[in-house]
């Protein structure tokens, strides 16, 4: 049962947010509070008026609560099951989940209702990830609901919290056992996950259309993969029939992982070659021999007192990019700092390519798939940004 430990009173002005549907209260936004609420309390959030805006977890820090519920009433336990079956629903709907993929996001945090929540199914497996105390807190009724809606399909929970919250919580399997590393079907093509020990939940979800649509420029193509970590887009390249496709990643680990998803799928391994390198360092001499090129590095800026050093890596690392690839070639270039909104890297991929002297197409703007939803209240949630580019 659901219990209520605190009220929390806005300043005059600072409900307007909260109106609006946007789901963080900061602290700067706080008059006062009535009770003394532990981190992971259920709270009620009420204007300066007392009248009631919703309901969410508290915890201390900038955002002081993240709202789960805009209703005047009380939530009751329900709320985790009815929030999962909707997002699953919408999985359901947009066709995410089909006879050809069976890994997907379930739970995209405030993109779903909530915030603070990641969960990602990899063919049977759940792996949650909080990102705040109270859904820490809630864990176990979280997988509850988790069983509940996804029924027999689901075979394992495995909670993995350990590097995202504050304080240091120990991962554990909530529900079943699972094996890893454990193969997933993409699109038809197949991936090792290991959820254990990977990163974030095992997987990097949120590019799948874009290795998809990636294959489909790749037949005939000579490819470079870089920050290529479990190879994804290159075993999609080499899935679409591309002439020859190189994997760099600066760690052992990701190349190591690159090798046994080409193999697992099956691929003439003379096609494909694998290079343990810092990407800046493997362009330097590399001018005039790839068709396409993928530029997807780790996030540059976690938090805003980086995002200067930040635009001068991606900058460096696209005009380095642009000036070595052949004529009429594909440059795929991504930002996954949600600190780094999409006109900041529209304006420093710009830069780039007035420094590397070449003439430059966007052929598409791309981001996050369906199931890594935006809520528009809150557009925070879009923190992938990629461009499409044609070099002539």
């Amino acid at each position: 049962m659901i219990k209520i430990t605190a009220s929390v009173f806005l300043k005059r002005g600072r409900e307007a947010s909260v109106k609006r549907f946007h789901p963080w209260v900061f602290s700067g936004a706080i008059q006062s509070m009535e009770g003394e609420p532990a981190e992971g309390d259920w709270v009620e959030v009420k204007d300066f008026q007392k009248e009631t805006l919703g309901f969410g977890h508290y915890q201390k820090g900038s955002i002081t609560v993240r709202l789960l519920s805009f209703s005047k009433k009380k939530p009751d336990d329900s709320i985790y099951q009815h929030k999962i079956e909707n997002a699953f629903n919408q999985r359901l709907f947009t066709k995410v989940i089909n006879e050809h993929t069976n890994c997907f996001r379930l739970i995209h945090g405030e993109g779903d209702g909530l915030p603070g929540l990641i969960v990602d199914v990899y063919n049977g497996v759940a792996v949650m990830q909080a990102h705040s105390p109270g859904i820490h807190h809630h864990r176990h009724s979280i997988a509850e609901a988790l069983k509940a809606a996804l029924g027999n399909t689901l075979h394992t929970i495995f909670y993995k919290s350990q590097n995202t919250l504050n304080k240091k919580t120990d991962n554990e399997y909530l529900f079943g056992l699972g094996v890893v590393p454990h193969v997933v079907t993409e699109h038809g093509n197949k991936f090792y996950v290991d959820w254990e020990e990977g990163q974030k939940t095992g997987f990097f979800l949120d590019q799948r259309e874009n290795r998809k649509l990636l294959g489909q420029m790749s037949p005939g193509a000579s490819v470079l993969n870089t920050f290529c970590y479990t190879g994804g887009f290159s075993v999609y390249a080499l899935a679409a029939g591309a002439a020859l496709v190189h994997s760099v990643d600066a760690s052992e680990k990701a190349i190591d992982l690159t090798r046994k998803n080409i193999e697992l799928n099956g691929f003439d391994p003379s096609q494909h070659e694998c290079f343990a390198a810092d990407t800046f360092d493997f362009l330097k001499d590399k001018k005039d021999r790839y068709d396409l090129i993928i530029l997807d590095p780790p996030a540059f800026a976690k938090h805003k007192d980086a995002r200067h050093q930040a635009m001068k890596g991606y900058q460096r690392l696209n005009a380095e990019a642009m000036k070595i690839i052949k004529p009429r070639g594909v440059i795929f270039t991504f930002s996954c700092s949600q600190v780094v909104d999409p006109q900041l890297f529209y304006d420093t991929v710009v830069s780039s390519a007035i420094q590397a002297g070449r003439a430059i197409k966007v052929l598409q703007h791309i981001g996050q798939p369906a199931d890594h939803p935006v809520s528009i209240y809150h557009p925070e949630g879009e923190y992938l940004k990629g461009l499409v580019l044609y070099v002539e």
